[in-house]
């Protein structure tokens, strides 16, 4: 199912030529209109003619979260604030929020974007749509809202938390499409569990998450436990929020709607521009934003771009499910370590919950690494001695994947945090 076949499987030549018509046309737009860029563009020595085509990109200046803080709070509004008809923004738990502005036509940008990730997704305007997003100042509740409505979908508000709530509306509206963090969804089936729901007796079919990473393993989990079909979307509130790029339903790799946004991948230590097929940073331009332009903006997001066709029909580039952060990685003892290594790892073995916690400290000048993992209810009694040997083997097969040694605590089933949002999954005590 395509949204808008027009755009989504436009032929590539034409599709560059829009991007270069779009991309000259903000240049000009950012240049009149924001102080900050006219001064970058005039230190880079760069002038709006100097922009002939699309690999002229790499002239221009990065854009960085710290450039976007630096001009709290609307300094990098394009618009008079008397044209802004929305503000959202990041939630600021490292600083200063990104605030983040949106004219009438960016609104209507935005919801156009989204329906296209809904129907990628599988949802159509027959559906019953639950948003446990979610809303306020934080993108992903609105966002993903409109684009439910614009499809024709029946939108049922219900936000987040309150589960066993969740549940209840789920049996009595007849919900089939679930759109929340991944995490959460997982939560919802450990509860219905707990509570005697059979999820494959309701009508539920559609899970659209975002928010956080996810791997292959939890998504066959989700699946499993919901009897749905698990599609990931991609966004991020300095670009525009959730409908920069999602799956389709052959998952994989996540469309990018290239027609809205110049996406490149560069090596995240020298910021050159890499072919597609290399893993690299996701640096995002916006083309079409009225409010807020972003031009070469630093994600901190590590993936390789797909230029492949895809199954489904639509000509647009994909992305590779999001490996990392430039700014998560754990460097332990001089060993790079990111979280989703550790994830895959663990969702491989059978008998431990799709719930854990990486717990990095520093015991005089050594770093050390902790992963609490919660057992699974059906093995967790038993004697130490087997629960001993059970951690050694986890153990093991995490030194194999890191290479340096990982301390592994068995915990009882749910006793780790749950949340309703975005997941918190590393808690590094050598920063506190």
């Amino acid at each position: 199912m395509i949204w808008n076949p027009e755009y989504e499987c436009m032929d590539r030549q034409k599709l560059k030529e829009l991007q270069l018509k779009r991309l000259q046309a903000l240049i000009r737009w950012v240049y009149n209109e924001v102080p900050f860029y006219r001064e970058r563009l005039e230190e880079a020595d760069v002038k709006i003619s100097d922009i002939k085509t699309l690999e002229d990109i790499q002239k221009l200046p990065f854009t960085t979260k710290d450039d976007l803080r630096d001009n709290y709070p609307f300094g990098m509004f394009a618009v008079p604030m008397e044209n802004v008809v929305r503000v959202h923004s990041s939630s600021g738990t490292t600083g200063k929020p990104i605030v983040v502005g949106y004219t009438r036509a960016d609104i209507n940008t935005w919801s156009e974007l989204t329906a296209r990730i809904a129907t990628a997704g599988g949802a159509t305007a027959k559906d019953i749509a639950q948003m446990s997003f979610s809303y306020g100042l934080f993108t992903g509740g609105f966002g993903m809202h409109a684009g439910l409505e614009r499809i024709g979908a029946s939108v049922v508000p219900v936000s987040t938390g309150n589960t066993e709530r969740q549940i209840m509306l789920m049996k009595d509206f007849g919900t089939t499409v679930l759109v929340c963090t991944p995490s959460y969804a997982l939560h919802i089936a450990e509860v219905g569990e707990d509570i005697g729901v059979d999820f494959s007796r309701l009508p539920l079919r559609v899970g659209l998450f975002g928010a956080e990473r996810f791997s292959e393993k939890m998504r066959q989990e989700i699946e499993s436990k919901l009897h749905i079909s698990a599609t990931d979307n991609y966004g991020l509130t300095e670009v525009i929020g959730p409908g920069v790029a999602g799956e389709c339903g052959h998952k994989d790799g996540l469309h990018i709607n290239e027609d809205h946004f110049l996406v490149e991948t560069i090596d995240p230590d020298t910021g050159e521009q890499l072919e597609p097929g290399n893993e690299g940073e996701l640096v995002f331009t916006t083309l079409t934003k009225e409010a807020f332009p972003v031009i070469r903006y630093r994600t901190r997001d590590l993936t390789r771009l797909m230029t492949e066709p895809c199954a489904c029909g639509r000509s647009l580039v994909r992305m590779e499910k999001v490996k990392g952060r430039t700014d998560d990685m754990i460097i332990v003892r001089g060993v790079n370590i990111w979280p989703s290594q550790i994830e895959s790892v663990l969702f491989e073995i059978e008998g431990i919950e799709p719930h854990y916690k990486i717990i990095v400290d520093r015991h005089g000048s050594m770093d050390v690494i902790e992963v609490l993992v919660e057992m699974s209810s059906e093995i967790f009694p038993g004697g130490m001695k087997e629960l001993v040997a059970f951690e050694r083997n986890i153990e093991e097969k995490l030194q194999t994947v890191l290479g340096i040694r990982v301390d592994v605590r068995l915990v009882e089933p749910k006793s780790l945090d749950r949340a309703s949002g975005k997941s918190q999954r590393v808690v590094d005590k050598r920063d506190l």
